[in-house]
């Protein structure tokens, strides 16, 4: 029982963004997103072909499952949340502004989520025979949809508080994949994630987490979020750009061990932002007849891989990275 209460509060602290969009990536079984490095044209040919259901009973089949499974096994993560974290005094809806806090991550995350849980659900109604537009507009928003709901609980806690800022990097991830979507069809530009190990956890570790599984989730001072770029979707068919190789920036924070400056200052820290320039590999556009390698490239494109960076901040300036997680 000590376990799964351990594990409904990792789910509170996370908001279920970075969770739930590894579980909804890892369900597609065909996507328009697993591309090759072939002309764009020859791509979505391929694309809707592995996409089209072999029947309408089997597109009802899917699609109910799909739904029911989904909305199951979320009703259980949101009643496992109010019931084994939310124990405590509920108080009447109030609101919070928590965008001072954190270099302002903690938002890039709740994008972050809300993206790759909208990237997931579109795939997936393609996969259940959705027509092209009913799977991008009913998909897009089901980022928006999965996370907005835990700020009701936050927002009757008299720790916590419901965040509108925290609603609008949901809104602004959702909207942002609905946009590629409708332009393109596909993803050219892709929200990530990465994580080293850094020691402020030591100083702060009932908050910034003990073990290597709550730091990942807790310690901002070592998540970095990307914005990755296709640039050979925007050159002309038959350029040489290899697909797989794509341009990114990031983008991150140290010198946090308290939520806001006021208090990191008292301690005699000073937070401050740091911006990177790197590459990243698009596993999506690596070859391979292997259905299961797509389904583990297509679930690990979320992260950015380890590449050499060059970091600017403004404490100590320029500085490079051989090889930065």
């Amino acid at each position: 029982m000590k376990s799964v209460f351990r594990f409904f509060i990792l789910l509170r602290h996370w908001n279920l963004t970075r969770i739930t969009a590894v579980v909804i990536l890892a369900a597609p079984l065909n996507s328009r997103a697993q591309a090759s490095t072939e002309p764009d044209r020859a791509t979505d040919r391929s694309a809707r072909s592995a996409l089209r259901p072999d029947s309408t009973a089997q597109q009802k089949r899917r699609l109910r499952w799909l739904v029911g499974g989904s909305a199951l096994g979320y009703g259980a993560i949101y009643t496992g949340l109010s019931t084994a974290w939310y124990t405590g005094e509920r108080v009447p809806l109030h609101w919070f502004n928590d965008l001072p806090e954190w270099q302002q991550l903690d938002k890039c995350g709740h994008f972050w989520g809300a993206f790759q849980e909208s990237r997931g659900a579109v795939d997936m109604l393609r996969w259940a025979g959705l027509s092209e537009q009913k799977a991008i507009w009913y998909g897009s928003f089901v980022g928006f949809v999965v996370q907005s709901p835990i700020e009701l609980l936050d927002g009757q806690d008299p720790n916590y508080g419901a965040s509108a800022t925290d609603l609008a990097a949901n809104f602004l991830g959702s909207t942002a994949l609905l946009v590629q979507q409708l332009a393109w069809h596909d993803v050219r530009i892709m929200p990530k994630w990465s994580f080293h190990l850094t020691d402020y956890a030591q100083q702060r570790p009932n908050v910034l987490g003990r073990t290597a599984p709550e730091r990942w989730l807790k310690d901002y001072n070592g998540q970095t979020y990307w914005l990755c770029t296709d640039v050979g979707a925007f050159l002309k068919p038959g350029n040489r750009w290899p697909r797989w190789l794509q341009p990114a920036v990031g983008y991150g924070g140290e010198d946090m061990v308290y939520n806001d400056d006021g208090t990191n200052a008292a301690a005699g820290l000073r937070p401050y932002r740091q911006f990177y320039l790197s590459l990243d590999v698009d596993l999506r556009r690596i070859p391979t007849r292997s259905a299961l390698l797509k389904k583990v490239f297509y679930t690990l494109s979320i992260f950015h891989l380890p590449a050499p960076a060059l970091e600017y901040n403004g404490r100590t300036g320029f500085g490079f990275h051989g090889l930065y997680f």
